[in-house]
């Protein structure tokens, strides 16, 4: 029998997201119980492109608009094994394609907005959609990106609902949707080059929830009254993982804008009655060198649940605004997070939870054995012995030795180095993967350095992260050209350029230095740590050239 909608108990222990079964069904408990609450909002803001006066959906108005579009889809013949990919560009009008599709038992793919017609051609054909939606603005580089492959899949306007659209190339399987049913398929920046696609289940989505709805202390949800901020994009798992099906198992309101703005944040959260909000660490750094306002002193928040805060801001931040920052670590694939969410926190370290049931953590050395106290350790987690990858992905598309590669010895490896101390509390101490980490958007080193080093005037190529003060981390690149004198200011730009015409703005290089040579590990591979004297500031380094000012979302 499927859960009614009874507050869920503290102990995450004492229930099964198995049994909310799809997130469909779980709109069908929201709508019957708080079907006149607001359910998701949009802050007003002229001159964008949708929305600009900004817009409310009440659960029974998203009902509503759910079911013109689960008759649209379904008068193509769409079902259970088909896949539509979508880019949307922030607007609330995906959640109801997101739901649509869920009830006929198909997958949503998102797409990034800033994605360029390579990434986007990669992600079509690799997911094998049948089918994608893109707004007006980005129509032709989606129709592009998908010709760019055969068999190519149909491109449509994203508000396209007059005619039905085309039909799959091939039918829908002949089930019945349920918790264990592929529902979305998120892809995550690799370590080795192109992302991987993260397949999702309706059970994933639902653990995500009801974890966060039943974690108490600090964050302790008041069901059908919370009013959950998330400026981050709802392509991301952090909105559409967690955010979105929290407050739908809640019966909450989701509050997204098209993104962070410092100038209105304030005004947003007082005029839509934010009471709690949900964002990366760069946030509050940008939040503490704003001027006194009046909305800051008015708003109604109980608590910031957040990632990667600068230890020494927490309590100026908690003091200033009057709430918790309460830290957070999670991945795409955990399908839950661990969080500092009751006392003792250790404000102003990197404390980010502590082992629990259905999310056991370790710290361990390379041998897989638990590091000592205060010993920097992978952070290795899984849900239980007996059902390790309960409620996380489900796996990588089309790779199942990358998979099992993260699970190995029964437990999903990070790649990231945490302490833990006598108390069983964990401290992030960095990331181990070759990630850059820039203003919530996950980079991959490797995808980066393969589009530069096809530059026909690139020998070698090597990127890495270099502190940030607004967006945590920018990107690096140490370039060693094919003609050693070639090292102008104008190439360097032309290679920020040709980056960013490959790859989304965010990827390309902040910082270019040319270098003659770049030192090899005795397998030859690029030695990143050795590039710099220990504990030099790669940006403080003669020759550099600071380019942030090119990258500009265009």
């Amino acid at each position: 029998m499927l859960l009614d909608f009874a507050p869920l108990p503290e102990d995450a222990t004492k229930f099964d997201p198995v049994d909310f079964g799809t997130i469909y069904q779980s709109l069908e408990r929201a709508v019957a119980r708080y079907p006149h609450n607001d359910a998701y909002v949009v802050p007003a803001m002229p001159k964008r492109p949708y929305h600009p006066d900004g817009i409310t959906f009440t659960w029974k108005q998203t009902w509503d608009e759910v079911q013109k579009r689960i008759a649209w889809y379904r008068e193509g013949g769409y079902g259970p094994g088909h896949r539509v990919a979508i880019l949307f560009d922030q607007r609330p009008e995906f959640v109801f394609h997101h739901f649509a599709l869920n009830a006929l038992g198909c997958t949503v793919a998102p797409i990034s907005p800033d994605y360029r017609l390579d990434e986007i051609a990669y992600l079509l054909e690799h997911s094998e959609a049948v089918v994608a939606l893109a707004i007006e603005s980005r129509l032709d580089d989606v129709r592009a990106a998908a010709t760019s492959f055969s068999p190519s899949p149909p491109v449509l306007l994203f508000d396209a609902l007059d005619e039905p659209p085309p039909a799959p190339p091939f039918p829908a399987r002949n089930e019945t949707p349920g918790a264990t049913s592929e529902a979305g398929l998120i892809y995550t920046s690799g370590t080795t080059g192109r992302p991987k696609g993260c397949v999702l289940t309706n059970e994933y989505f639902h653990t995500w929830g009801s974890w966060f709805a039943s974690r108490g202390g600090y964050l302790k949800l008041r069901y059908g009254e919370e009013r959950l901020l998330n400026p981050l994009p709802l392509h991301h798992a952090n909105g559409l993982s967690i955010s979105l099906p929290t407050m739908l198992l809640t019966g909450g309101a989701l509050v997204f804008p098209d993104r962070f703005h410092a100038s209105t944040w304030w005004k947003d959260i007082v005029a839509c009655g934010v009471t709690a909000v949900q964002f990366q660490g760069v946030i509050p750094n940008l939040l503490m060198k704003l001027p006194e306002s009046p909305e800051e002193k008015q708003h109604q928040v109980r608590f910031a649940l957040c990632a990667g805060v600068e230890p020494n801001q927490h309590a100026p931040f908690e003091k200033r605004f009057g709430f918790p920052l309460i830290e957070m670590w999670a991945m795409s694939e955990t399908g839950r997070m661990t969080t500092a969410h009751r006392e003792p926190r250790f404000v102003g370290t990197r404390a980010i939870g502590r082992s629990e049931p259905g999310m056991e953590l370790r710290a361990v050395d390379e041998e897989g054995n638990d590091a000592p106290l205060g010993v920097p350790g992978e952070l290795v987690l899984r849900s239980t012995e007996e059902h390790p990858r309960k409620g996380f992905f489900s796996g990588y598309l089309k790779n199942p030795e990358a998979t099992e590669e993260a699970w190995r010895g029964g437990w999903f490896h990070t790649g990231d180095a945490v302490t833990k101390d006598g108390t069983g509390m964990f401290y992030f101490v960095e990331r181990r993967k070759n990630i850059i980490r820039r203003s919530g958007e996950n980079i991959a080193a490797a995808e980066v350095e393969a589009v530069i080093v096809e530059h026909n005037r690139v020998k070698q190529a090597a990127v890495i992260a270099v502190a940030d003060e607004l967006r945590e981390e920018e990107v690096m690149a140490c370039v060693v050209p094919a003609d050693p004198s070639d090292t102008s200011e104008e190439f360097a730009k032309e290679l920020v350029e040709w980056t960013a015409s490959h790859l989304a703005y965010f990827k390309a290089p902040g910082y270019v230095l040319f270098v003659e040579s770049l030192p090899t590990t005795s397998s030859q591979k690029v030695h990143k740590m050795r590039i710099f004297p220990q504990g030099t500031d790669p940006r403080t380094v003669p020759g550099v050239l600071d380019l942030r000012a090119m990258k500009k979302k265009s």
